[in-house]
């Protein structure tokens, strides 16, 4: 085939880069069919530092360089539906990102400034509920015998620490700005003593009670969290759009359990169409529980909550679980799946902690040299990330804090994990303890505080399913496409595969589908 990138053009992207040519490795790449891209794949595997680039450095990337299959050739996935509309039409905006904002370099200031930001935003949530909050500092006029009787009086502070007494009380000590405050819930107090359970390090919480005789201890008798708004039917409505959204997370493409023949039934059927209600099949096997049919031809969004790949040093010995080693080979490999989905749907990506990315929360998203090798029209984004689906506003958060509020509130399971998506919400924060299993990179702006409510909040990490709906915020962990690792059947956990969640984005009713 003629090289249509002449020799110029290559030497002029090389200098770009800061390369020479030799003359030799140039007559290599102007006899085959090269491409800008092409070169950017050389380039990237340069070593930082090479002057001139020689034929030996050509002829790997030669030698190794894969062509698209055409469509009938790609294996597993079978040509699309012809009367499909090509192109995507819909309204996507990225609200909220942490990518190319970030600013923290782990100074001191850095994490006084952060902790600040959680209490000042979580605070004024708070305020907003009516409550007449004081500051702790307030409260010394009691210490001083300015202040007699025992009224109630409420304050908001961020937990500093938690225990139980010797007789099985429930110590909670808070601080806010101006000081700290030891406060009790008595173990009588069953409610509120249910309640004082729940409550966890560094979240920001307001508490309503009495003061002892020398102001030092507040017994507590009611606490709150910012938690969600309470919308009426009227408030939510439906949306004014008619298309639906597929989420799905935890693909896992490298890893020895990824359930390669489930995927390519799924992405079969985003290419074939067809509607499908009760338990009708999917690609040759697979069901549908929830709400009404689905027809593909309605699917305006695909959105993946983190875990694309598996990754490569994740976990000991991890290696000897993959079938692919090299983690931009599994990325090339998850590219030419997701190439693959008909264009009239947008996918949008958010990292996880396997990915190519920092392991600390939050997560910009990937970078160029793996963005490059998908699809033009693919939309990446941070982890946490706020997302907008023709008005639909849309909470992305890969969910590893799970583990943190499955550890540590009682009631909480990984086989039911709406339930600790719900006390996100609640708490208006995505990873509300500070230091435990979730790494947190001091910002100056606390990225984990759920601001605004969302319409949707969408979760993984956990390789388990469920859906529900709180407050009228829709809640949906999407599971994963990897069968039981030797990690989770040493821990006796199950997961939930080879299942998608369809969202009506008009109704945010949901169907669970099964590719088993």
């Amino acid at each position: 085939m003629e090289n249509t990138y002449h020799a110029s053009s290559i030497v002029e992207q090389f200098a770009q880069a800061g390369y020479q040519i030799d003359p030799d490795a140039l007559t290599l790449l102007t006899e085959q069919d090269t491409s800008p891209s092409f070169i950017s794949q050389i380039l990237d595997s340069l070593d930082e530092s090479t002057l001139v680039v020689s034929p030996a450095q050509i002829d790997p990337a030669l030698n190794t360089r894969t062509t698209p299959l055409p469509e009938t050739e790609y294996p597993g996935v079978h040509t699309r539906d012809p009367d499909y509309e090509d192109e995507w039409t819909g309204e996507l905006d990225v609200i909220s990102d942490i990518t190319d904002q970030s600013t923290c370099v782990g100074e001191y200031r850095e994490f006084v400034d952060f902790f600040r930001n959680r209490f000042s935003r979580l605070g004024d949530m708070l305020r907003n509920r009516g409550v007449g909050f004081r500051p702790i500092e307030s409260l010394n006029k009691r210490k001083l015998g300015l202040v007699e009787g025992r009224e109630e009086v409420s304050v908001i502070g961020m937990v500093s620490d938690l225990r139980t007494s010797k007789n099985g009380h429930r110590m909670i000590e808070i601080e806010d700005t101006t000081g700290s405050l030891r406060t009790m819930v008595l173990k009588n107090k069953h409610d509120i003593f249910e309640q004082g359970l729940k409550v966890m390090l560094d979240e920001v919480i307001g508490v309503t009670g009495t003061l002892s005789d020398d102001g030092n201890l507040l017994f507590i008798n009611s606490i709150m969290w910012p938690d969600m708004p309470i919308r009426t039917s009227s408030e939510l409505g439906e949306q004014s759009v008619s298309g639906k959204a597929v989420m799905i997370s935890d693909v896992h493409v490298g890893s020895d359990t990824f359930l390669e023949d489930q995927w390519l039934d799924f992405i079969n059927w985003l290419n074939h169409g067809g509607s499908m209600a009760g338990n009708g099949s999917v690609a040759g096997n697979g069901s549908v529980t929830g709400n009404g049919p689905i027809d593909v031809k309605d699917i305006r969004y695909l959105v993946v909550a983190g875990d694309l790949v598996d990754g490569i040093g994740i976990y000991p010995n991890q290696e000897e679980e993959l079938a692919i080693t090299d983690v931009y080979e599994q990325y090339k490999v998850a590219a030419n799946y997701f190439n693959r989905i008909p264009k009239h749907i947008k996918v949008i990506i958010s990292p996880g902690n396997h990915d190519a990315v920092r392991q600390a929360e939050p997560q910009p998203r990937f970078p160029e040299k793996i963005r490059k090798m998908f699809r033009q029209d693919v939309v990446f984004v941070g982890n946490p990330a706020v997302i907008s689906m023709d008005g639909v506003r849309t909470l992305i958060y890969h969910g590893r804090s799970i583990d943190d509020l499955v550890a540590n509130l009682p009631g909480m399971k990984y086989e039911d994990p709406t339930r600790p998506m719900i006390e996100m919400l609640k708490r208006r924060h995505l990873s509300p303890m500070y230091g435990s299993r979730v790494s947190i990179a001091p910002e100056r702006e606390d990225h984990l505080v759920i601001d605004k409510p969302p319409h949707i909040l969408h979760c993984g990490h956990v390789h388990t399913v469920g859906c529900a709906t709180y407050r009228g915020v829709t809640v949906i962990n999407s599971g994963t496409w990897q069968s039981q690792t030797e990690f989770q059947r040493r821990m006796n956990l199950q997961p939930d595969p080879a299942k998608a969640t369809i969202v009506d984005l008009a109704t945010l009713n949901t169907n669970v589908i099964s590719f088993q």
